[in-house]
């Protein structure tokens, strides 16, 4: 890889926070973009403290088991000023989608 290129680890894959904290400096340091793949919730976090961050892949997946779904607003992902990364489960809805 070389400065310009682009990469989107998957923070399930790279060890979570703790991996990615650890991989994305190497990457800056190269020049590397880095997008977020999957978890979007908490890989918009991370997006905070990725020096060359680029995009945010975004799925509403988890919306219709989420209290309070994070907006999206002009294209942009509006991150909540709560507790942890920020969501809270829906119970009733859980149950309804349980198998």
């Amino acid at each position: 890889m070389q400065a310009g290129d682009h990469v989107m680890p998957d923070i399930m894959w790279i060890g979570g926070v703790s991996g990615w904290l650890r991989s994305v400096p190497i990457a800056a340091a190269a020049g590397i973009e880095v997008s977020m793949h999957l978890h979007p919730e908490a890989s918009a976090h991370l997006r905070r403290v990725t020096e060359t961050a680029h995009w945010l892949q975004w799925q509403d997946w988890a919306d219709p088991i989420l209290k309070e779904p994070f907006p999206v607003v002009a294209g942009q992902l509006q991150i909540p000023d709560r507790a942890g990364i920020g969501i809270e489960w829906d119970e009733h809805a859980v149950k309804r989608f349980a198998a």
